[in-house]
């Protein structure tokens, strides 16, 4: 008979918890596609709910894959700074990199 040792649990318990993030962020995903092609009158609390949903479902599951919160906020610089200097077309449109990049900075 198969004996589970405590750590074997804390496992399958991650892999289920990775899971269920994995299918909600699907879900958040698809109720944000949802209110977008309902034009303008949508609630924006509900697009907002959808996009801070989508980030903390990110965050939480970047962690429970072995990424601590800073590493994702510096990849997310490293990223940002490599479009803006490439001047990808979102960057020339609006500085919409340059101001989310300034913000992450500010924040700490």
């Amino acid at each position: 008979m198969l004996e589970l040792k405590r750590e074997d649990f804390n496992i399958m318990s991650n892999v289920k918890i990775v899971e269920d993030l994995k299918a909600e962020l699907v879900c958040i995903i698809g109720d944000f596609f949802k209110l977008l092609t309902k034009g303008s009158n949508v609630a924006q609390d509900a697009l907002l709910d959808c996009i801070s949903g989508a980030i903390i479902i990110l965050y939480v599951l970047a962690e429970r894959l072995g990424y601590s919160h800073i590493s994702v906020d510096e990849n997310i610089k490293k990223k940002l700074k490599l479009g803006i200097i490439e001047e990808d077309g979102i960057e020339k449109d609006g500085k919409d990199l340059s101001k989310l990049y300034t913000h992450l900075k500010e924040r700490g």
